[in-house]
């Protein structure tokens, strides 16, 4: 019998395995659960004879795959997916998919809680500042870009949007104005919500140089990956300015020396919150054990990131 691994270290919700259930054991596989392991050995083992495998932000390394001798598809339930070795992957006749789009709203939803949070001075008591009026830019407008371009129009915001993969036109249709360089949107924006993924190219490419060409009072919002961020050039500028602040759903290398020497400027969640919703939850995992029974049975391969 087929069978599909969902291993998360941070697990599913109960619907959302329900409904993942359903799905696969109505295509007449068997589902298989490891749940909140602390222990590689224990993913080793139970990736050993399966053919599908969802996870969240586990760990998927070249070991993982390598021991995975009959996986045919891992999907990875959100948008990123540098937890994956696609390499690895490809190597080995794996198909590596993403989910995206599920979790969209939930991680635009979170950018504003955490901006009007700072606003609001962590609701101490003290006088803060509204968002209406403030000019936000959106550094990546994919699925989630848009969302938040959505939600800062409600806040009456001026949403501008960078991002050289995204016709023009496309993004002007939704009432967001385009700039033309990365250089423009962060001279231009009093916050900045980061969406950019994690990669050669991107890695430590958010550094002292771009940031300083924030307003006064500027904020950058991460809800990407840590690792786009130049944290010896983000400690750079916040000692340099003292207007600038940092607020992000997956705290920094360096959060320590920030908390120690910047305090009120920053927020950081205690783990990467952006999916964390019920809803978020159950529509990655449903459409992560979609994906892997339209590939088996059909060879659907639409959300595929390996090559």
């Amino acid at each position: 019998m087929t069978k599909v691994l969902i291993a998360t270290d941070k697990p599913f919700a109960p619907a959302a395995v329900d409904s993942i259930r359903t799905v696969v054991e109505g295509a007449g596989y068997e589902l298989v659960l490891l749940e909140s392991y602390t222990d590689k050995a224990d993913l080793l083992a139970a990736v050993a004879d399966v053919d599908g495998m969802i996870i969240r932000s586990d760990k998927a390394t070249r070991e993982v795959i390598e021991a995975a001798k009959n996986l045919k598809v891992i999907v990875r339930a959100g948008a990123g997916y540098d937890n994956i070795d696609l390499e690895a992957c490809t190597e080995n006749g794996v198909v590596a998919m993403n989910t995206p789009g599920q979790n969209s709203n939930a991680v635009a939803e979170l950018v504003f809680g955490m901006m009007v949070f700072l606003a609001r001075n962590g609701f101490n008591g003290t006088s803060g500042f509204e968002l209406r009026g403030k000019k936000i830019g959106i550094h990546a407008y994919g699925n989630v870009g848009r969302y938040v371009g959505g939600i800062a129009k409600g806040f009456g915001m001026e949403v501008y949007a960078f991002d050289p993969f995204v016709a023009k036109e496309t993004i002007e249709a939704d009432g967001v104005k385009v700039v033309d360089s990365v250089e423009e949107l962060y001279s231009t924006c009093n916050y900045v919500s980061l969406h950019i993924p994690a990669n050669d190219k991107t890695k430590k490419s958010i550094n002292f140089d771009l940031l300083n060409r924030m307003p006064k009072g500027g904020v950058l919002v991460n809800t990407a990956r840590k690792e786009v961020i130049d944290e010896e050039g983000l400690i750079k500028l916040m000692a340099a300015r003292k207007d600038f602040a940092y607020i992000s759903d997956i705290a920094p290398d360096c959060k320590d020396e920030i908390a120690a020497k910047f305090e009120g400027r920053f927020f950081f969640t205690p783990k990467k919150m952006g999916a964390q919703t019920a809803e978020a939850n159950i529509n990655a995992g449903i459409a992560g054990a979609n994906q892997i029974v339209n590939c088996i049975e059909k060879g659907d391969e639409t959300y595929r990131v390996n090559k």
